[in-house]
């Protein structure tokens, strides 16, 4: 059985750059590669199907997997990835979605490790550190660009701004 390595995707530029890490670790390793996008109802995991509606419930997941083939589409539009990949949007709170993406001990889990402002740190914990703290594989926390950095020194907490759906 071929390796495996699976990726969080949001679209925020942390993501984009893990996207790009990991894709370079499965060309490396002959891996293929599995970009996960987790998504939530608005209000996060509070939501459910009697509050939502079903017909509501598949446009919020239509727009994810939407939302997932354009940041595909957008990170390899000059060329392909060269490896296999495959994308799955799936609902829930973005670490334990990984995790269990990933729960192959043999495989890879790349994520993110962004720059986060400080109301951002209150609000939502960190995905990364969900990640190491509870894979069962191997776990690369991709630290982020040094443009970001920048970015975040100029834009205060207002960086990095929410990703899509």
């Amino acid at each position: 059985m071929r390796q495996r390595i699976v990726v969080g995707v949001s679209g925020s530029p942390g993501s984009l750059a893990a996207l790009h890490r990991a894709t370079a670790e499965a060309r490396e390793r002959d891996a293929d590669l599995c970009a996960v996008l987790a998504w939530q109802l608005p209000g996060g995991g509070l939501g459910s199907r009697a509050t939502y509606g079903t017909a509501a419930l598949r446009e919020y997941r239509e727009a994810a997997v939407e939302h997932l083939r354009t940041l595909l589409d957008g990170a390899f539009a000059v060329r392909g990835p060269g490896v296999a990949l495959s994308g799955f949007a799936v609902r829930g709170e973005p670490g334990a979605v990984l995790v269990e993406a990933a729960e192959s001990a043999d495989g890879l889990l790349v994520v993110g490790a962004g720059t986060r402002g400080r109301w951002l740190r209150a609000l939502r914990p960190s995905v990364a550190r969900y990640c190491l703290e509870h894979a069962a594989c191997p776990v690369l926390a991709v630290p982020p660009n040094p443009l970001e950095a920048e970015l975040a020194a100029v834009l205060g907490d207002d960086w990095p701004l929410p990703p899509g759906p």
